[in-house]
């Protein structure tokens, strides 16, 4: 694994081309979205859940993520979109539903 992540929060990220997505996130990464934005890599990052139940949904993406991503450090110089299958779409998907979100 590159990464031992644990995901506790949903977000919604603003590209610059002002389009939207769900992102399951942590602080750690919230708080790198938040520099992005800052330094104009995207548009705006904004929290819709805290806390979420590590439920059987969230572990699948989280493992994703752990295996796939590495997570920035504070020198970035761009923001990286986490790229999903169609697998952890639904997976998201799910997240959402459990959370009563969208």
């Amino acid at each position: 694994m590159k990464n031992n992540e644990e995901l506790t929060l949903i977000e919604e990220i603003t590209r610059n081309d002002d389009t939207k997505y769900i992102e399951i996130s942590n602080m750690v990464q919230n708080g790198r979205a938040e520099l992005a934005a800052e330094r104009g890599f995207i548009k705006e990052v904004r929290i819709l859940q805290l806390n979420i139940p590590h439920s059987t949904h969230v572990a699948n993406y989280e493992k994703y993520i752990n295996e796939n991503f590495t997570m920035p450090d504070e020198k970035m110089d761009h923001f990286e979109e986490w790229t999903k299958t169609d697998e952890m779409q639904a997976e998201i998907a799910a997240i959402l539903k459990e959370n009563h979100i969208g």
